[in-house]
C-alpha cells in the first residue's frame, strides 16, 4: 500500500493480436471488443484472466485429481461390494497409502514414479495391502480413461515394474488341533457373548461375518438361513446360505434369549460383537487358534476320520464345489446329508462322541 498520499500509476498491456487479424472488413471484431472494454469500463487484462480462469475450470472438470477420482468409481462400485461398501473398505488402502501421496495431483499429470514412490514404503513390508492398493489404483485409472479423463493406466503397470517382484510367503491362520476342539469348547462360557459366539461358530462352521450378526429370527426349526448379505463372495454372486443346527447349536439360541435381543451375540452399543472381540476371548483363554481356524479343525478332522465326501464337507464349509456349469445343473444345497455330519460333529465337539462311523459317500 503507497502511504505517500502521492499520485501512482499502475502500468497495464494488453495485446490486440495479430495485425492481420485486423484489416478493413474482416478483422473488426477484436478492437470493437477493446473498445467495448474500455466504453464500459472494462479491464481488458481482467476480462481475459476471466477468460482463463473459465477455461481452467472447465479442463479442470474434465481431469479431477485423483482423490476426486477415487470417490467417483468407489460411488460406482458401491452396488457390487459386500454390504454397499460399508465402512469404505475398498478404499482403504487408497485412503491410507496413496491419496495422501498423490490425492492432490490431477490424473493428467500423475507419472509413474509417484506411484511408485506412494506404495514403496509398504512394497515389502505390507505387500498383501501395498497389491490391494497397486490394483484400485490400475481399477481408478482404467474408470476414468473410460470416461473421458486425460490420463494413462499405462503407469500404474510402470510403477508396478518399477517397484520389483517380492516374493510373498503366504501365512495360514492358525488352527486349533481338531483333538483339542473338545476340551476348549467346554471352557467357553454360556454367559458371556463373545464366548457364546464362538462356540456358535464352533457347530455351524460358519464364517466369524455370518456368525457376528445371527438374529434368533433368522432359525427356523432346526435350520438357520445366514442372508446372503453376510455370506462371504460378490454382491449379486451369493444366495442365502442354509445351516443345518445340531441338538447341542440349538441350545445356544436359548442361551442367547437372556440377552433380551433378537441379535444373538450383542457387543457393547447392543451392537454385534467385533472379530476383535472375539480374538481377546480366546487370548484370554490362552488360546493360540483363531476363531477363522475352527474351519480348519473341522476340514482336517473330516479327513482324519472321514467323516464326510469332499462335495459334502465344502458344502459345509460354504466353498463352491467345481466349474459353473456344474453348479447350474447340481443346485442341491445336501443339507440333509450335511445335517448327519454336523450331528456327528457336534457329538464330537461335546465329547458324547462313542463309535465314529463314516458318512463318506
Amino acid at each position: 500500500m503507497d502511504v505517500s498520499l502521492s499520485a501512482s500509476w499502475e502500468a497495464q498491456g494488453h495485446g490486440l493480436g495479430i495485425v492481420a487479424d485486423y484489416h478493413a472488413g474482416a478483422g473488426q471484431s477484436g478492437p470493437r471488443q477493446v473498445g467495448g472494454c474500455l466504453g464500459g469500463w472494462s479491464d481488458p487484462v481482467s476480462v481475459r484472466q476471466a477468460q482463463r480462469d473459465a477455461e481452467k475450470a472447465d479442463r479442470d472438470q474434465h481431469d479431477p485429481t485423483f482423490a476426486e477420482m477415487v470417490t467417483v468409481v468407489f460411488e460406482a462400485r458401491k452396488a457390487s461390494l459386500r454390504g454397499d461398501g460399508k465402512r469404505g473398505r475398498w478404499r482403504s488402502p487408497l485412503d491410507t497409502h496413496v491419496i495422501p501421496k498423490i490425492g492432490r495431483k490431477r490424473m493428467s499429470a500423475i507419472h509413474q514414479t509417484d506411484i511408485k514412490a506412494a506404495l514403496q514404503p509398504i512394497w515389502r513390508s505390507k505387500q498383501p495391502t501395498a497389491i490391494k492398493a497397486l490394483r484400485r489404483t490400475m481399477i481408478v485409472f482404467n474408470e476414468a480413461k473410460g470416461v473421458g479423463v486425460p490420463c494413462d493406466p499405462f503407469v500404474v503397470e510402470a510403477a508396478k515394474r518399477m517397484l520389483g517382484i517380492v516374493r510373498h510367503e503366504p501365512t495360514h491362520i492358525v488352527a486349533t488341533p481338531w483333538q483339542e476342539i473338545p476340551a476348549l469348547y467346554a471352557r467357553l462360557r454360556t454367559d458371556i457373548s463373545s464366548h457364546l459366539c464362538l462356540r456358535w461358530m464352533i457347530l455351524t462352521l460358519v464364517r466369524a461375518d455370518g456368525c457376528k450378526g445371527a438374529r434368533v429370527s433368522e432359525i427356523d426349526g432346526d435350520v438357520w438361513t445366514v442372508p446372503a448379505d453376510r455370506v462371504k463372495g460378490m454382491e449379486g454372486a451369493v444366495t442365502d446360505f442354509r445351516v443345518p443346527l445340531s441338538a447341542e447349536a440349538l441350545l445356544i439360541p436359548d442361551a442367547a434369549r437372556s440377552f433380551g435381543l433378537d441379535l444373538m451375540f450383542p457387543g457393547r452399543g447392543d451392537r454385534a460383537l467385533s472379530s476383535t472381540a472375539l480374538e481377546k476371548a480366546l487370548n484370554e483363554m490362552d488360546e493360540a487358534g483363531r476363531p477363522h481356524g475352527f474351519r480348519s479343525s473341522f476340514r482336517d478332522w473330516v479327513q482324519d476320520i472321514e467323516a464326510a465326501s469332499y462335495e459334502v464337507a465344502e458344502t459345509i464349509l460354504g466353498h463352491k464345489i467345481g466349474s459353473r456349469v456344474v453348479r447350474a445343473y447340481a443346485r442341491s444345497d445336501l443339507l440333509e446329508r450335511r445335517r448327519h455330519v454336523m450331528e456327528a460333529w457336534a457329538r464330537f465337539v461335546t465329547g458324547h462322541a462313542q463309535n465314529v462311523v463314516s458318512l463318506k459317500g
